[in-house]
């Protein structure tokens, strides 16, 4: 018998059924309920039958399979009259078996509803999941019969209308707005990680939703002073068998296959309004929320990976396959498949995840992981895709926070700047600019004023505002900000893969000794790096995002590709030895220099103007000087060698003191040299004197020399010692 013959058996309804069933409507998609019963809708264009199992309250034993007998557009559907609220379940879908030709059904496989809004119970690693016999010569061209449902989660029937009823639980939240985004500052973590070992949250909430919402981490978060939280994803996921076999897992989570449903782990209770509660909690604190969300592909990976959901239910729709032979995927993630967001079902799917985690889970925005593949058209990346038009014309998610991880590793991959005009982008061009300009790279001057200026040369062109860059040092993905300073090579030998993977390349140096070290010279000058990194974040134009850590001084012990380790190395670290508390005060002080100063928030781009010109009321002005006080000048920018420089930013203070015009200027020295620099603060006019605000060096420097220019105007000069900075305050004031 071949493959494609047994995997063609006709359904059949038990006999014994305790429910009436009807036709149902194809729409909504998913499990819906109403008073009378669930609607069930799947749609696939390819199946010859679907049958939807029941599962007994555990989800150990299937105890009725009903056979749909309705499809409308492609779409299966059935309604079961009398059919509660939290009814286990999951689908078996017939078909041909033929690989080549992109059709992998199997009935022996239960599979995960692509709507499902919980999961219950938890993913094992076995061969039953395989649609194919996993020890075949013919691999995937092969058939199983073996029967995968004791191993795979059960889909729960959830009612939305309930959840809904119960949303916005924290008076202050139903009062919440979120800022616009040049005023947020975004703090990327881990659900888990963040939580995982506080010592005074309770056992059981800690690394879930419920750990976020309790108040210990509210405190520590609103006295940070962070204006939104960055969630990797929280999408349930699965870890790769390849990392199972080692005795490992994907501790970050991209490897989604549950686009609906909260990551039971993250769980501490069987209830997903939990996660509602943690939103609603940090919405009261003034917290928003935004979801690292994965819909380039899904975590059944190659074709020689497992069958959960969409492979089973119709490979050839919910995927990009290789147009000369279906067996195989298109790979532009690198995760071996492709979602196919092309296809409108598949669009569809990913628009009402989207609206849902939005409408009735509350989130304020998204951050899309690999977002060049969901703008790929098949003739390349197209910033007018099917996918972004849907998106930015949506009435709900138009209104949103959206965040693309521009490039992926497909044909034409790399986009930044490239994205549509209501798109925020990570900006690996600063994060790579600010790391070489302080490790003391030479000729960086101009590329470093680029990118503190908002990069402009990749947003500005198209209309869009400094807020379209997302500026950052560190991310989930490689070194912390210690990390950063204190290696020069990756250290991944935990991951088991010989050292091999992560960036080779980092950008880093260890300024004496490759790690963990007891010289007190090198321990200031790492300390001291970290503090010029992220007072150059702060002040830059354009969103800062914060690592989780990165202001306590969090290491990875030079893990580069900490993906798989779920353990005390990427969790954050509240022990008293693992928290850098002077750090930890300084960026909370930079935190709130950035809100002091809204033009560190500006909306436009800020452009350079003559000196000789008037400050306006109503404009703001950016200058660029050299340390000896002169105004840069082609050549001055030419300076390979030169790793010094000055800019001041000046403008509209947004209000008036007893009838005399204030308007803000700031002043930034920086030396990224390896040598003290003598300074020289620019002379100009009507300005009151510059006071320091913040400095990185150990001790306040004092002024060499004051040289008196007018009543109002003086020139300071100041020696800052290797790789430092100063910024300064003062008011521009006119009668």
């Amino acid at each position: 018998m071949t493959a494609r013959q047994m995997a063609a058996p006709l359904p059949a309804t038990s006999t014994d059924l305790p429910f009436e069933l009807a036709a149902g409507k194809p729409f909504p998609l998913g499990a819906t309920v109403d008073d009378s019963g669930v609607n069930f809708a799947l749609f696939s264009a390819n199946a010859t039958g679907v049958e939807l199992c029941l599962f007994d309250d555990k989800g150990d034993s299937e105890i009725y399979r009903i056979a749909f007998s309705e499809q409308t557009q492609q779409i299966w559907h059935c309604y079961v009259c009398g059919l509660k609220p939290g009814q286990l379940y999951g689908y078996r879908v017939y078909g041909l078996y033929e690989p080549q030709l992109g059709h992998r059904f199997n009935p022996y496989k239960l599979l995960q509803d692509p709507y499902a809004r919980q999961l219950v119970g938890l993913y094992q690693h076995h061969n039953a999941n395989y649609g194919y016999e996993l020890n075949n010569i013919n691999e995937d061209l092969s058939f199983s019969t073996l029967d995968n449902a004791a191993y795979v989660p059960k889909c729960k029937v959830v009612d939305i209308r309930s959840l809904m009823a119960t949303a916005e639980i924290q008076p202050l939240a139903r009062d919440f707005k979120p800022k616009p985004l040049e005023q947020s500052i975004i703090y990327e973590m881990h659900l888990k990680g963040f939580t995982a070992s506080h010592p005074t949250i309770d056992e059981k909430q800690r690394g879930t939703f419920a750990g976020l919402a309790s108040q210990p981490a509210i405190d520590y978060l609103v006295e940070l002073g962070v204006t939104c939280v960055e969630l990797l994803p929280v999408q349930s996921f699965f870890t790769e068998p390849f990392l199972l076999e080692k005795q490992l897992t994907n501790y970050w989570g991209y490897n989604s296959i549950g686009f609906f449903a909260p990551e039971t782990s993250y769980l501490s209770s069987d209830d997903i309004g939990e996660f509602r509660a943690m939103v609603d909690t940090l919405h009261g604190a003034g917290i928003e929320v935004i979801l690292d969300v994965v819909y380039n592909h899904s975590a059944e990976g190659s074709r020689l990976g497992p069958t959960f959901s969409f492979r089973g239910i119709d490979n050839l729709s919910y995927y990009r396959l290789h147009p000369n032979d279906k067996r195989f995927y298109i790979n532009d993630t690198g995760c071996g498949n492709t979602l196919n967001i092309n296809h409108p079902r598949m669009l569809q799917l990913v628009l009402d995840s989207l609206r849902y985690w939005v409408e009735v889970m509350g989130v304020d925005g998204f951050r899309f992981d690999l977002a060049a593949c969901l703008g790929r058209e098949a003739y390349g990346f197209d910033r007018g895709s099917g996918f972004f038009d849907a998106l930015l014309q949506d009435p709900i998610l138009c209104h949103v926070k959206l965040i693309a991880e521009p490039w992926d590793i497909g044909p034409g991959g790399y986009q930044l700047g490239n994205f549509p005009v209501a798109f925020s982008e990570w900006n690996d061009r600063y994060r790579d600019t600010m790391r070489r300009f302080w490790r003391g790279d030479h000729g960086m001057l101009p590329e470093f004023a680029r990118r503190f200026h908002g990069s402009g040369d990749f947003f500005e062109h198209s209309g869009r505002p400094p807020a379209a860059s997302i500026n950052f040092l560190t991310s989930h993905d490689g070194f912390t900000l210690r990390d950063l300073v204190s290696y020069a090579q990756r250290h991944n030998l935990a991951n088991g893969e010989d050292n091999r993977d992560g960036h080779q390349e980092n950008l880093s140096y260890h300024y004496g000794v490759e790690g963990q070290t007891s010289d007190p010279h090198i321990l200031a000058l790492r300390s001291r790096q970290q503090r010029n990194l992220l007072t150059t974040l702060f002040l830059s134009q354009g969103v800062p995002m914060l690592l989780s850590g990165d202001e306590t001084g969090r290491t990875q012990l030079g893990n580069n590709n900490a993906y798989c380790q779920d353990n005390a190395l990427n969790w954050f670290d509240w022990s008293v030895a693992g928290m850098d508390r002077e750090l930890l005060g300084f960026t909370q002080k930079l935190i709130a220099l950035r809100k002091r100063f809204p033009l560190l928030c500006a909306k436009r781009f800020i452009h350079e103007q003559l000196l000789a010109q008037p400050l306006e009321a109503s404009g703001a002005r950016l200058d660029w000087f050299s340390r000896q006080g002169e105004q840069m000048t082609k050549s001055l920018w030419s300076e390979s060698m030169c790793r010094s420089l000055c800019v001041v930013l000046s403008g509209d203070l947004q209000g008036c003191r007893e009838g005399v015009e204030i308007q803000q200027a700031l002043l930034l020295m920086v030396n990224a040299d390896d040598n003290p620099l003598v300074f020289t603060t620019p002379t100009l006019a009507h300005l009151s004197p510059w006071q320091c605000l913040i400095h990185t060096q150990l001790e306040m420097p004092s002024p060499l020399q004051t040289e008196p220019l007018d009543a109002q105007n003086s020139s300071t000069r100041y020696l800052l010692e290797d790789r430092s900075l100063m910024l300064f305050y003062a008011d521009f004031i006119r009668s």
